[in-house]
């Protein structure tokens, strides 16, 4: 069986590198394509290295720039691509540019398509992410879900065909690189950091930087916070800082890190007392490690981790992000709700299984 798998961004590589793993456990050809939508060393390359996977047999080296020039560019280079190889399945990940113009590409060709995190959805139609995952499942041919909610949206939309409860690969690279990461990382300790004594924060929706007001509202709470924060960022979110001239965070409890890789990440975020974000699959990290987290969005699509008391949605306004933060957590440890660990091998097996063992 040959895979076209589409990558392009951060969470996109996490999720990519079980998969890929059990690609090559079930001695498939996969064909690893790159749309470069993240292309700083920090933001890729160094994921690539610390997941173990392959290089990009394809890096289409689209860069960054307005969406619809984006995804056209990835559109047809990818049409390109698609045509030389004829794969067996072309497999996108996530809610990106670079996930529709896959789906787009493949529905064109009529080449079968697969969609990881198939049915997610925040119902907030002013997210660019939102239009991106409810075009993908619609294109796709097998919509591999995370959760059992997923699946009701989906249902809900009419769509039941093709449609797999499968777990999330997410949950899989956690568990495989969890300990990895604590032995390899070194930053806690450069920085000074003490378990548990420290708040975790990433932002860079363009809802929360594209706004002046709302990133400074942001800030304001993080700087209020009572622990150090260590605030990696962004490429979108430090050209934000520097456009509209935010001086908030020269207080000296925020720590302006760099982006990180992987391991780091999972090491400064497992030992964190607190993660304030607006990434999606950071949610879901958190929830999965027993780490507190107030969502910087006015909704979630991982409204599991809401229900079980973990996350909590605290968007505009610094007094309710604080109260958020300060209002006691749970005591036990998170609910399984996500499903057991495999759903990489599930998603390689179901993909076999709807391609005739090809």
């Amino acid at each position: 069986m040959k895979v076209a798998a589409i990558v392009g961004a951060r969470p996109q590589f996490v999720k990519a590198g079980p998969v890929s793993q059990a690609f090559a456990a079930a001695g498939h050809r996969e064909i690893l394509i790159h749309t470069g939508q993240h292309y700083d060393a920090n933001m890729s390359q160094v994921f690539f290295s610390e997941l173990g996977l392959p290089e990009p047999a394809v890096n289409l080296e689209v860069g960054s720039g307005p969406q619809g020039w984006q995804t056209g560019l990835m559109l047809m280079r990818l049409e390109e691509v698609f045509q030389a190889e004829q794969p067996d399945w072309v497999l996108v990940y996530g809610d990106t540019n670079s996930t529709l113009a896959g789906s787009l590409a493949a529905c064109k060709l009529r080449l079968p398509l697969a969609h990881v995190e198939a049915g997610l959805r925040s119902f907030n139609r002013a997210m660019p992410e939102e239009h991106n995952r409810v075009l993908a499942d619609h294109c796709a041919d097998l919509l591999l879900c995370p959760t059992p909610t997923a699946v009701a949206n989906l249902e809900h939309e009419g769509v039941v065909q093709g449609v797999h409860l499968v777990g999330d690969p997410m949950y899989d690279a956690v568990l495989q690189f969890a300990a990895l990461a604590r032995q390899r990382s070194t930053l806690a300790g450069e920085l000074q950091l003490t378990s548990g004594g420290y708040a975790f924060a990433t932002i860079h929706r363009p809802y929360n930087t594209d706004d002046p007001v709302q990133l400074q509202r942001l800030l304001k709470a993080l700087s209020a916070l009572d622990l150090p924060v260590v605030f990696p960022v962004h490429p979108r979110t430090r050209g934000a800082l520097e456009r509209w001239n935010v001086g908030t965070l020269e207080r000296s409890n925020v720590r302006l890190l760099e982006p990180l890789g992987y391991l780091d990440t999972l090491a400064l975020l497992q030992d964190a007392a607190i993660l304030l974000t607006d990434s999606g699959g950071m949610q879901k990290e958190a929830f999965w490690l027993g780490v507190p987290c107030v969502t910087l969005r006015p909704e979630t699509e991982w409204v599991e981790t809401v229900a079980a008391g973990w996350n909590r949605l605290a968007w505009t306004d610094e007094a309710a992000i604080l109260a958020a933060v300060r209002k006691p957590w749970p005591t036990e440890p998170p609910p399984q709700v996500f499903g057991q660990p495999g759903a990489s091998t599930r998603i390689v097996k179901l993909m076999e299984e709807a391609a005739g063992g090809r």
